[in-house]
């Protein structure tokens, strides 16, 4: 299984070469290319073949670009991800409203529970228990908006009364959305993978929003980026690098210990059973190790 994330950050042209990411600048370096798992490309100043981008698509390595500021802002997400694709979109058209509703309050419920033992890593005991009765009162999706309520009480506790998840002149925030954006595209490269449409969500349903499902799915997983942007380790100068690492930690999933990117396949995996037979039980739950809290 592909397992490097190659980051590109100066001038350069890449390339391929018998079956390489070539590389060249004032040296050559080479990558296999079975060996990547996501390519983001940080620098304007990168010239990239088409060769390799069509190489890179048909390896199903994410390719992410970034804007001047060095922010995601766009990514290729291959047409064909499988060979029944169009037997799949049909059923994911086709998704039952019973079912959308039950495994979005199900993703929900999921979330506020790693919200709430991260809270518990803290010390925050009080704002922790609020989380926890939360949980417990999410109804079918979500009408009484306790994701909503529970994420007023979770940043507030984690990042100060004052903080405001909408100010993106906030260096926190800076961080949350850079973790977030890299965490959406590795959900995005495995919908593609397996077939099916990432616009077409059961919750987020944006006409504008090209990765609506994506958007769905990666929910669960959001405290353990924050977990990362909360331990005080992530600064200006190193915070793309530190929250890439943490795709490369452990966690359990589906009560068995695995690295993040592995457990994001397997979760996908599950989400895409567990509609397609309109069953909740089929979708595994994804939680801190206990010796990370």
């Amino acid at each position: 299984m592909a397992f490097r994330v190659v980051r590109i950050t100066s001038r350069c042209k890449l390339e391929t070469r018998l079956n390489y990411l070539v590389c060249m600048r004032d040296k050559e370096t080479k990558i296999l290319l079975d060996e990547i798992s996501v390519l983001i490309i940080e620098t304007q100043q990168a010239c990239i073949t088409n060769g390799l981008i069509s190489e890179l698509v048909g390896h199903g390595i994410k390719v992410i670009f970034c804007d001047g500021q060095h922010n995601p802002c766009g990514e290729i997400v291959p047409y064909a991800g499988s060979q029944d694709s169009y037997k799949k979109i049909k059923r994911q058209i086709l998704w039952s409203e019973p079912a959308k509703k039950s495994i979005w309050a199900k993703l929900v419920r999921m979330k506020i529970h790693n919200q709430a033992r991260l809270l518990l890593k803290r010390k925050e005991i009080q704002a922790a228990q609020t989380l926890q009765g939360y949980e417990k009162e999410v109804e079918l999706e979500d009408k009484t908006n306790r994701e909503g309520l529970a994420a007023k009480v979770y940043f507030a506790a984690l990042f100060g009364k004052t903080f405001d998840r909408r100010k993106p002149s906030i260096l926190v925030n800076t961080y949350l959305d850079y973790g977030y954006s890299i965490l959406l595209s590795f959900v995005n490269r495995e919908i593609a993978a397996f077939g099916y449409l990432p616009q077409i969500g059961i919750h987020h349903i944006g006409e504008t929003n090209p990765f609506n499902l994506g958007c769905d799915i990666m929910e669960p997983f959001r405290p353990f980026v924050d977990a990362f942007v909360v331990d005080g380790t992530v600064n200006q100068e190193n915070f793309k690098g530190q929250l890439l690492s943490c795709f490369g930690l452990e966690l359990l999933c589906d009560d068995r210990k695995t690295i993040f990117d592995n457990a994001i396949h397997i979760f996908v995996l599950s989400f895409l059973k567990a509609m397609c037979e309109g069953n909740p039980k089929m979708l595994v739950d994804v939680k801190f190790l206990d010796e990370q809290l």
